[in-house]
């Protein structure tokens, strides 16, 4: 199941609208991929949510997942996407659809 979700990053002093896309596929083995031109920050947020969904107790199935960050050309920096990376992830496992295309989601 795929869920969107928007985020926005900082270009100068300028916010620019980043959409969160995240693929989840259920198999045996758990993975995560954020691609879209993240830093390390951002590359490492997928342990970061990983751990931090496990330990909260909420339903997470196993699985592939791929975090998309839109536009590609602009460089995502920080860990201000974890928060909607992890809404994204616990959104896609989960068997009901999220709607949160009126929302912009900055942590």
């Amino acid at each position: 199941m795929m869920t969107r979700l928007y985020s926005s990053t900082v270009l100068g002093v300028d916010g620019v609208e980043v959409e969160v896309e995240v693929d989840f596929r259920p198999m045996a083995e758990k993975r995560t991929f954020i691609v879209g031109l993240p830093d390390a920050a951002v590359k490492e947020s997928g342990q970061r949510v990983d751990t931090a969904i496990q330990n909260s107790g909420l339903p997470f199935q196993q699985g592939i997942f791929v975090v998309n960050l839109a536009p590609a050309d602009l460089r995502k920096q920080g860990p201000g996407f974890d928060l909607p990376i992890a809404l994204g992830m616990v959104a896609g496992a989960a068997e009901k659809e999220m709607d949160a295309s009126a929302w912009c989601i900055v942590h």
